[in-house]
C-alpha cells in the first residue's frame, strides 16, 4: 500500500466506480439548482439525465468551489493517518479552487511538519482532468514516489489535449462565453463551435463549424493532428458529454476506427454538474495525450 494519497476534485468527471477502481480520492464541488443546494457528487444526489433535463426545462443553476475550510478538513483526514497528499485541482483558468487548496495547505503544514502536501494546478477540466489522474494512479501502481509524480505532472500536464464542441449554444450565451448576437447567428446557421483548453487552462472557442456531422469529423481530425504519434497514437482516450450520449458514441466510433493502436476502448463519461452548469446539454469533449499546449 502506498504511503501517499492521490486526490482531486469531483470535476475530474470520472465515475464513482472508476475512482474506487484506481484508488483515487476526491472532494466535491457544490451547485445550486432553483435555490436548492447539492453536492457535485458524480450523479449520486441527482442523476445526470434529470439534471440536464431540468436545465433544458429552464431550471437556473450556479456553482461554488470547495473553500479553504473544506479543504483543510478534507486534507487533515489523510495527514492524521500518516499519509502524504498529492492533490490536483481543477484548472485555475476556470476556477479559484487552486487558491483555496493552497490556503488549506499553508494552515496544515505547521500542524503536520513531517508530511508532504503537494497542491498542483492541473490546468485541466472534466474527463481530461480525469485522464491525468488516471495516468498518475498507474504510475503510483508501478512504484513511483509522490515526488516523482509531482515532478511528472508539472512537466507533462500541458501535453494533455482537450477539444470540445457544442450543438446547443444556449448556456454558452447565458454564461457570456458567446455573445448574444453571435449566439443568435450561430443558432440560425446551425453552427457548432469547436473549442479547446489553452496553456493557461482556459476554454477558448477556436472554429465555427456548420452542422453536427461536420464538427464530429473535425474534432477527430484535430486528434489526428495533435495526438502523440498521430494516428499511431497508443495512449488512452477519454470522452465526456452532457446528455448527448449518441454524439459521444459517434465520436468514439470514429476515434477507434482511425486510431487502431489505442490503449483500450474509448472511455465515455458524463460531464458532471459543475462543468455542466456552464455548458448545459449538448456538449462533447475529447481528451488525449499529444502536442504541448502553447497558446
Amino acid at each position: 500500500m502506498s504511503d501517499y494519497v492521490i486526490s482531486c476534485c469531483s470535476t475530474a468527471d470520472l465515475s464513482k466506480e472508476h475512482f474506487e477502481k484506481i484508488d483515487v480520492h476526491y472532494c466535491c464541488f457544490h451547485y445550486e439548482m432553483d435555490g436548492v443546494q447539492y453536492l457535485d457528487d458524480l450523479g449520486q444526489s441527482m442523476d445526470f439525465d434529470v439534471f440536464y433535463q431540468r436545465m433544458t426545462d429552464g431550471a437556473m443553476t450556479k456553482t461554488s468551489q470547495i473553500n479553504a475550510d473544506e479543504y483543510e478538513e478534507y486534507f487533515a483526514q489523510f495527514l492524521s493517518q500518516g499519509k502524504d497528499i498529492l492533490h490536483l485541482t481543477l484548472s485555475s483558468g476556470i476556477s479559484g479552487t487552486f487558491n483555496s487548496a493552497n490556503l488549506a495547505k499553508a494552515l496544515l503544514e505547521d500542524k503536520y511538519p513531517d508530511r508532504k502536501i503537494y497542491v498542483i494546478d492541473s490546468l485541466a477540466a472534466s474527463s481530461g482532468y480525469g485522464l491525468l489522474i488516471d495516468h498518475l494512479a498507474g504510475m503510483r501502481d508501478s512504484g513511483a514516489t509522490i515526488d516523482e509524480l509531482a515532478a511528472w505532472v508539472e512537466e507533462h500536464k500541458l501535453n494533455l489535449n482537450h477539444w470540445f464542441f457544442s450543438s446547443d449554444l444556449t448556456f454558452f450565451i447565458r454564461g457570456g462565453r458567446i455573445s448574444k448576437a453571435a449566439g443568435a447567428v450561430g443558432t440560425v446557421l446551425n453552427i457548432c463551435p469547436l473549442m479547446n483548453v489553452d496553456f493557461e487552462g482556459r476554454l477558448i472557442p477556436r472554429y465555427k463549424i456548420r452542422t453536427k456531422k461536420k464538427v464530429i469529423q473535425a474534432i477527430v481530425d484535430k486528434m489526428a493532428e495533435q495526438a502523440e504519434g498521430g494516428t499511431d497514437y497508443s495512449g488512452k482516450c477519454f470522452i465526456s458529454h452532457s446528455a448527448c450520449e449518441e454524439d459521444a458514441k459517434a465520436v468514439a466510433a470514429l476515434v477507434e476506427e482511425r486510431f487502431p493502436n489505442l490503449n483500450g476502448r474509448v472511455l465515455i463519461n458524463s460531464i458532471g454538474t459543475t462543468i455542466g452548469s456552464h455548458t448545459g446539454p449538448g456538449t462533447v469533449a475529447l481528451f488525449f495525450w499529444g502536442k504541448k499546449r502553447e497558446d
